[in-house]
Parts: C-alpha cells; sequence; structure tokens
C-alpha cells in the first residue's frame, strides 16, 4: 500500500500535483462523500487482501518536468539521425509547420475521442472522410477505410477480406509475390497460420500456376521496378482470384490508378504524406476496396448522413459491425485505427493539393532520374528497368562503398544478395544527389547533377512506361483545391477542430477507455528530430538512446504488470491481445499441444475478446455471468472441465468489466491451470492495477497493455495506440518476431504481428516520461485517485440512478455502470437520449449500452478535479430531473430536451421552437457552467438508419458544408 498523500509530496514531486485532478483539500471532501478516512483505508475495502501487491513498485523516485525533459533529452541524444535512403516503405518526409503545430501538437486534435458520438466530432470525422477521398482518388477504386494500422497488417486484412470474398471457395492459398516488402511477408504468413491458409511466395507471374484464393502484388515493387500488372490481373480474375495489391501513395500521384489494372484491393502507408518515421511508427495505412466488398471491410468506414433537420451529417458508417454486437463474427477487430495521423495525412493532402502533391512526386523522379543516368553512365548496373524513386545496383567493392557511406552519416539499404538501394523521397536535394555520387562511384567520377537533369529535360526519361503513367486527373474536388495559403490552411483546421469536443473543453468520462491527462511535456519530445526522423531499419547502434528508452520502459512496465517479459511490437490494444493469443497458441504447439484452440471468454467481456481469438484462431466458447455481473465460477469451472483437452486460454478483464474487483480472480486462474490453459488478463482496466495489485501477481499468463489509456499516450480521435504485452517467463520466448530487425528474446520466425520491430516506437517517449516523472509514489497515487474519484461520482449518482454493480463494501474499483433500463421501462426515454443531452452540457457521453445494453458506463480517471466531477454530476443529475417532467407527462415522449438532443444554432434561430413545451433557455444554455463554457453541437442528432442504407463515404460538394 501506497501510505502517500498529495500533503507529503516533495518540491521536485510537482509533477504528481500537476497530473492528478484532486488536490488535498478535495481528496478529503470526497474521501468523506465516499465514507473512508483515507485513501489507503479506500483501497483497502476495495482490493481483495489476497491479491494486494506486498511491497511497493522498483520504478524509483518521482521527477520535475525540468529534470524529466533534460533526461530524455540525454536519451535522444544517443540517437544518431542519418541521411536515409534505406525506404521500404519509411521514407523522409516535411511536415507542414502549420499541421504540426496545430494538429500534432494541438490537443483539441490529440486528446479527441473515437468518434462514436458523431454529433460532437463532425470536424475530425470531414477530416477523415477527406483521408478515404484522398485514397479513392488516387488508387481508382470505391470504397475506402478510415485507416488500417500500418502497410502489413493492412496487408494481412486484405488477405483475409480475399477469403471472404473470393468465389474460389475451395481455394486455400494465398499467392505472395517475392518483391514484396519482407515484413508485410512476415505479418501475412503470422497472419495465415491462424487462418490456416497456405501462403506461397513466388515470382508475381507464377501465381497463376497455383489454385490462389487471391494474391498480393507490390506497385512499385521492393527493388524500385513498376510492374504493368493488367494481363496477369485479367488472368486471376478469370480464375475467381481477388487480387490485392499494396502500392506507395507518393508513386499513385504520378503512376496509374492501381484499379485500371484491375486492382480489387488497394492498401499502403500514408506516413509519407506529412508524417514522421518516428522509427516505425504511428503511421496511418490506406485500405481501398470495391464497393461489392463493403460488408466484408476491416476497420472502421465514415460515412455521409442527415441529421435530424435534413441536414448534411457524417458518422462511423455500418457500425453493426461493430464487436460488441458481432463479436467473434466480426470480419476484423474494430480497434485498427490511426485517426490521428490519418488526419495529417489529408491535412497534408489539403494543404498541397493536386498540383503541389506533382510537384513533390515529379520531382522526387526527376532527382532518382538524375541519380540512375549518372550511374548507368559510370556503367553501374541497375537492377530495376524502371522506377519511381528507389534503384538497387550491384558495385564491385561493397566494403568501400559502405565505408564512404557510414563516414558521410548516409545509410542505403543492403540486401542479402549483396546489391544496395537508395529509395529518394521529398528531403533530398540536388546536393545530396551530388553526394551519392561521391559514396557509391568514389571520388573523381566527374558527375553533375545539374548538367545530367539538363540532358534529361532535353532527352526526356523513359524511367516510367508511358503506359504506366497516370492519365487520370485526382483531388478535383475543393477541399483539396482551396487551402494553399497557410493563414486558409490554420483557418481550415481551426474551423474543424471547433466541431470537436475533446479533452481540452472537458472530461471524458468513458468507461474502459481511460480518457486521462496527456500532458504537454510528455508529448513535446515526440516531434524531436532524435526521435520523429529514425528509420525503424537503420543500423541498430544508430538507435542507443531508443534501445535505451525501450529496455528500460519495459523493464518499468514488467515490474508494474508483474510479468516477466514486455514485447513492444503490438501497435495498438487489439494487437496486443491478438499477439498475446498468439504467443500461448505457439506455446501449446511447442508442447505438442496444438489441437488446443478454445478461448473461453465471459459474457462480460470487452468485444474486441472474441474478435481477436478469432483472428488468432482459436475456437471462441463463452461463459455464463452470475446476477451480480460476476465470471460463474461453476460454469467456467464446468466448461474447463469438458473441454479440457482443447482448451487453450481464458480471456478475463480485471477488475471485471462491470468496474468490479472479483474476489474469485485467482480461482479462475487457478480452473484454467489445472485443465492445462493459460489465463489472457485484458489490460483494459490496469488504471485500477497500477502499484495496487498486477496480473501476474494475480496468476495471469499475458496481459496487452494500452499505453494510450493507462499510460498517457493520448486517442488522437480514434488512434494512434500501443499494446505491448506482458508475459510469464514460459510465454517469453513465443512473443513476435521480425523478419529486417533482430529482436532481444524472440525468435526471428515467431512471426511479426506489426510492420515495424516495435510497433509506433514514435510514441513511446510519451508513456517513458509519464512514468518516469510520476514514479512509484505518483503512479500509486493515481491509481488510488482514479478509484476514489470514480466511487465519488457512484455514491453522488446512485442517489438519482440505480448503479447496476458493487463489489466489496458497496464499493467499486474505477468505473461504475448507471442503469438507465428502469427508466426507458417507465417514460420511454433511452440511453440514447442521456447521451445526447450531455452534449448540451458540454460533455462527451459515458460508454453507452456496454457491457450491458440500455446504460452508461462511467471512468472518471484521476486527472478530473472535483469542480469537474461535480459539474459532471450536477448535469446528470439536472437531466434526471428532466427525465422526471416526462415521467409525470409534462413533456411528451417525442417532444422534450432529450428527444430533441443535442441543439443547435439552427435549432434556437428555428421559428418553430416556439411550438415546443421548453425553452431555448433550457434547450441550449440548460446550466450556469455551460453559460460560462458553451460548447455548440454543429449538427442535430444523426440518421445511422439513412446512412447505412445510403453509403456514401467519399467528400460532398462543398456547398454542403457552409
Amino acid at each position: 500500500m501506497s501510505k502517500y498523500t498529495l500533503t507529503q509530496l516533495e518540491q521536485h514531486e510537482e509533477f504528481i500535483r500537476r497530473h492528478i485532478g484532486p488536490d488535498a483539500g478535495e481528496q478529503a471532501e470526497m474521501l468523506a462523500c465516499v465514507g473512508a478516512a483515507s485513501l489507503d483505508e479506500l483501497t483497502e475495502r476495495i482490493v481483495p487482501p489476497a491479491i494486494r501487491l506486498p511491497a511497493p513498485l522498483s520504478v524509483g523516485p518521482s521527477y520535475s518536468e525540468a529534470e524529466g525533459l533534460s533526461a530524455i533529452r540525454a536519451l535522444a541524444s544517443r540517437n544518431k539521425v542519418c541521411k536515409n535512403y534505406i525506404g521500404m516503405g519509411y521514407y523522409g518526409t516535411e511536415v507542414p509547420k502549420v499541421i504540426l503545430r496545430n494538429v500534432l501538437e494541438n490537443p483539441g486534435w490529440y486528446t479527441a475521442y473515437t468518434p462514436y458520438q458523431p454529433e460532437i466530432a463532425q470536424g475530425r470525422l470531414e477530416a477523415i472522410l477527406n483521408f478515404q477521398h484522398l485514397s479513392i482518388d488516387l488508387t481508382g477504386l470505391d470504397l475506402a477505410s478510415a485507416s488500417l494500422l500500418d502497410e502489413a497488417t493492412a496487408a494481412a486484412e486484405a488477405m483475409a477480406l480475399a477469403k471472404r470474398v473470393s468465389k474460389a471457395k475451395k481455394a486455400n492459398v494465398f499467392y505472395v509475390a517475392d518483391d514484396v516488402f519482407p515484413q508485410t511477408v512476415d505479418v501475412v504468413k503470422t497472419r495465415a497460420r491462424c487462418f490456416g491458409f497456405e501462403v506461397i511466395v513466388g515470382p508475381a507471374a507464377e501465381a497463376v500456376n497455383h489454385d490462389v484464393f487471391g494474391v498480393l502484388l507490390q506497385y512499385t515493387n521492393r527493388w524500385g521496378e513498376i510492374g504493368d500488372y493488367t494481363d496477369l490481373i485479367a488472368q486471376l480474375h478469370e480464375m475467381k482470384a481477388v487480387v490485392t495489391m499494396a502500392a506507395d501513395i507518393m508513386s499513385l500521384v504520378v503512376l496509374r490508378a492501381p484499379a485500371v489494372m484491375g486492382a480489387d484491393v488497394v492498401f499502403g502507408s500514408a506516413q509519407r504524406f506529412g508524417v514522421p518515421m518516428g522509427f516505425g511508427g504511428p503511421h496511418a495505412a490506406f485500405f481501398v476496396t470495391r464497393d461489392e466488398y463493403k460488408r466484408s471491410m476491416p476497420g472502421r468506414i465514415i460515412g455521409v448522413s442527415k441529421d435530424s433537420r435534413g441536414n448534411r451529417a457524417l458518422r462511423m458508417a455500418m457500425q453493426t459491425r461493430e464487436q460488441h454486437i458481432r463479436r467473434e463474427k466480426a470480419n476484423s477487430n474494430i480497434c485498427t485505427a490511426q485517426v490521428l495521423l490519418a488526419n495529417m495525412a489529408s491535412f497534408y493532402a489539403v494543404y498541397h493539393g493536386p498540383e503541389g502533391l506533382k510537384c513533390i512526386a515529379q520531382r522526387i523522379h526527376r532527382l532518382t532520374d538524375i541519380l540512375a543516368t549518372g550511374l548507368k553512365s559510370k556503367g553501374i548496373d541497375l537492377k530495376n528497368a524502371s522506377w519511381f524513386d528507389t534503384l538497387t545496383f550491384t558495385v564491385a567493392d561493397n566494403a568501400a562503398l559502405l565505408a564512404r557511406a557510414t563516414a558521410a552519416d548516409v545509410n542505403l539499404r543492403c540486401d542479402a544478395d549483396g546489391s544496395f538501394g537508395v529509395s529518394l523521397d521529398e528531403t533530398i536535394t540536388r546536393a545530396d544527389v551530388a553526394q551519392l555520387f561521391d559514396i557509391i562511384l568514389g571520388a573523381g567520377h566527374g558527375l553533375k547533377p545539374g548538367l545530367i537533369d539538363e540532358v534529361l529535360l532535353a532527352t526526356g526519361s523513359g524511367s516510367i512506361p508511358a503506359s504506366l503513367r497516370r492519365k487520370s486527373e485526382f483531388l478535383t474536388h475543393p477541399t483539396f483545391n482551396r487551402y494553399h495559403s497557410e493563414t486558409e490552411m490554420m483557418r481550415y483546421i481551426k474551423r474543424l477542430e471547433s466541431k470537436d469536443l475533446a479533452l481540452n473543453h472537458s472530461m471524458i468520462s468513458l468507461g474502459s477507455c481511460t480518457m486521462k491527462l496527456n500532458a504537454a511535456v510528455e508529448m513535446l519530445p515526440i516531434s524531436w528530430p532524435e526521435f520523429a526522423n529514425m528509420h525503424p531499419f537503420c543500423p541498430q547502434q544508430q538507435a542507443e538512446g531508443y534501445q535505451a528508452l525501450i529496455r528500460q520502459l519495459a523493464d518499468w512496465l514488467v515490474d508494474i504488470t508483474g510479468y516477466d517479459a514486455v514485447c513492444m511490437q503490438p501497435n495498438s490494444g487489439a494487437q496486443g491481445e491478438y499477439a498475446g493469443l498468439l504467443a500461448i497458441r505457439q506455446y501449446h504447439e511447442s508442447r505438442g499441444e496444438g489441437h488446443r484452440n478454445i478461448c473461453l471468454i465471459p459474457q462480460s467481456a470487452h468485444g474486441t475478446n472474441p474478435a481477436s481469438a478469432q483472428l488468432a484462431g482459436m475456437k471462441v466458447v463463452v461463459t455464463a455471468c452470475d446476477k451480480l455481473g460476476n465470471v460463474d465460477l461453476d460454469d467456467l469451472r464446468t466448461k474447463a472441465a469438458e473441454m479440457a483437452d482443447s482448451l487453450a486460454c481464458v480471456m478475463i478483464t480485471y477488475p471485471s468489466t462491470h468496474g468490479v474487483y472479483e474476489e474469485t480472480v485467482r480461482d479462475i486462474c487457478g480452473i484454467i491451470h489445472q485443465y492445462g490453459g493459460q489465463v489472457y488478463l485484458d489490460g483494459a482496466n490496469m488504471n485500477a492495477q497500477v502499484g495496487i495489485t498486477s496480473p501476474g501477481y494475480i496468476g495471469a499468463d499475458v496481459s496487452h497493455l494500452n499505453l494510450h489509456k493507462t499510460f498517457a499516450i493520448p486517442h488522437g480521435g480514434g488512434g494512434p495506440g500501443m499494446g505491448p504485452i506482458g508475459v510469464k517467463a514460459h510465454l517469453a520466448p513465443f512473443v513476435a518476431g521480425h523478419s529486417v530487425v533482430a529482436l532481444e528474446g524472440a525468435a526471428k520466425d515467431n512471426g511479426a504481428v506489426s510492420a515495424a520491430p516495435y510497433g509506433s516506437a514514435g510514441i513511446l517517449p510519451i508513456s517513458w516520461m509519464y512514468i518516469y516523472l510520476l514514479g512509484t509514489k505518483g503512479l500509486t497515487l493515481s491509481t488510488q485517485v482514479a478509484m476514489l474519484n470514480a466511487n465519488y461520482v457512484a455514491k453522488r449518482l446512485g442517489e438519482h440512478y440505480p448503479i447496476l454493480y458493487r463489489g466489496r463494501d458497496g464499493l467499486i474499483a474505477h468505473e461504475c455502470i448507471v442503469d438507465l433500463r428502469p427508466l426507458k421501462e417507465a417514460c420511454g426515454v433511452t440511453e440514447m437520449d442521456v447521451a445526447k443531452r450531455l452534449n448540451d452540457y458540454g460533455f462527451h457521453a459515458p460508454t453507452m449500452s456496454f457491457p450491458v445494453a440500455g446504460t452508461l458506463m462511467v471512468e472518471p480517471t484521476e486527472s478530473e478535479s472535483k469542480v469537474e466531477l461535480d459539474r459532471f454530476i450536477d448535469a446528470m443529475i439536472a437531466i434526471r430531473h428532466e427525465i422526471a417532467r416526462v415521467e409525470s407527462g409534462q413533456w411528451p415522449v417525442d417532444n422534450n430536451p432529450l428527444h430533441h438532443a443535442p441543439h443547435t444554432l439552427a435549432d434556437i434561430m428555428d421559428p418553430a421552437f416556439d411550438q415546443r413545451p421548453y425553452d431555448r433557455q433550457l434547450a441550449v444554455f440548460p446550466s450556469d457552467a455551460v453559460k460560462a463554457n458553451k460548447f455548440w453541437p454543429t449538427v442535430n442528432r444523426i440518421d445511422d438508419v439513412y446512412g447505412d442504407r445510403n453509403l456514401f463515404c467519399a467528400c460532398v460538394p462543398i456547398s454542403d458544408y457552409e
């Protein structure tokens, strides 16, 4: 137990005061409200004695912000930022400063939540719609997703889609061209093993010699060659195969659209559209396919609908595919988006416009032509006859070339066959090309880039075949042709931001989606060049700072989780679940028990759990919960015994999804272990464990950690995320490996789950700073205050609404479920009505109808002060009084402020408003707090049914926004 209070903090522990919302006086008031004398007493009453940690964490002391910045600056200085020509899906890019400052470094964008409440998310929805429109235009296909995690995982999703929609039903082979990026092949093979698919890697042209359901091609390929696949795709279509294609987004600006060649699915990384390399991520992947495959699309899709006033409005389309509804039948795990990075890429396209993008792409290609022409003139053997930005070549003396490159701080791609590669990007200049001549040819070569350019301008270049040059226009929509000055761009970004409610306006009290402070000091380092501009495949000795940061962060997470090792590769919580289940699966296989494939999942589990189990090739068996919401031990024991020979694991969430510390958690672990299974403990609710208990101490074998929740990485409107897994020693040999970069403690052939070896390493400095600054004392206090805040909310709201589940002494852990079902039965007011009415009070709604339909689940986090908690509670109480007026018949069920919520300026300007039984003041200024800080929803309640029946997922005419 901590024995710490805010009044005992030293001066250098000031950050703890900054992170934790309630001050000492507020904590005392809340403790009195919930009937506890201290945080320690409250913790002892909430957490079962058998699972409380016997000693404090070993993270270390707390530090001030200045000390934290100094320490991480020292780590950053150990990274050596070289000029990178490695390519392979990662490229230098110029992040427009107007986007860097106003999006990446702006809490109005990076603290926003996934747009499940679209009426208060129209800004980021428009930005994502722009991303979809951009993807559609460049690829020539019909329907784009809102982004996926990275190019390699998008390839795995493309393979799964191909199997779902292919008419070659008896085929079980997915054919991968041997010129696809190796990390992509790695991730595809990992996913294929789970699904039981056979993967054949070979020359693209030989795909027709196999009975395939799908094929993966790369355009341009890893060597830089631009292939015309038109005839090959036609042959594959005759075989009923689905053709998927990985494409370079910048090359598509000047190359023929893949759809013209016949591709069915096109995907790739949008990184080089203004997103830093970040040692591997986070980066958004685009994913586009045919309209007839829309019901099989992975991830999220943003669509155009209309609101209750008939105005255009945006929303997440086809939400019935969400995991909490379809569970193990879901097409993919919904937590697969990189929204903040997709927004940056879309703004990059808006800022440059089609002509600006052409200028950038043509300049990259022209410099590549200059380099190629000069090298060929000196007898260098080029491996590729066509190119956009990448050349592959051989030289007589590899050692001499490498020595010159090392001396010049230049990284080239070094292939296993002894050849070299260079990939140019928008940061490359004529001087850089001249330096490449010196490195590749040695001194005295006599080549001048300017002279070569003059020759090329006079004679032309055939490096892109005429048949493969883009002839179609793209990005003709006004949005991409209007905001090219910084003034206009700044105002466009601000206009969209103003439509969105984020943490910089008010608390976001989402159950199981911890939305805590993402401190500015934690965010600062991700923009530093030493972290932002590192290539993930650079010589690893150049990344000593990253390696040290990752090792220390892993050590801290080992201490916090009670596990023996941590794998940093999964780049979302959903990927962490998948990676943890893969480790369990490979562990069983290593013991000759590969037949173990049953995953037991309680009814109350997160919806991502069944979807992840399905992706890992397991069969889901649901176990019951008792009337108190706890796992039914008798049912669990019965099913574990019945399926003992096939039992792979159980997936549980702790504290439970119902927000309670279940007393029988160690019994659950014991039952599963008794029958040969492993325990996967979902880390979504780690914010109620850190410093108090831990999954490893409880008895679990593996967990994922949502660094974007518990450890302060912001949600970014629905991504980025990081989901590293902690494992016990027996599972450590089976965590994800990587085909390009050797990872300590992981076998290379274990298979990768993400494109980069350390996932989205570029945001790990955020969690490093969070833990370093808080230290043992701050981490433990944060957990205790999170539980205090939750119990304070539950206590006060419990006087007005039923609280569905409680644990020991009538207390909860970190979240509570407000049961609105009795009110719905009594007067017809729904959980949706309450959620939308909260928008009028300036709040994002809590988690709606999960894990129990007809409820709201509230998680306040430790970062919210008592003032903000009271403001939220007062809003909920006021809404309860409004419901009472519906109950009494004073307001009709279909004509009251809850039914019409949220209210917009258009509502109160409408003369017809006078026909409503409540006034405009109550509609839009229902409290003094709202008058002081009003957030205006820009659309009324959105018609989801209309949006699904009239699916439209690209930019609408600009006049519709004005």
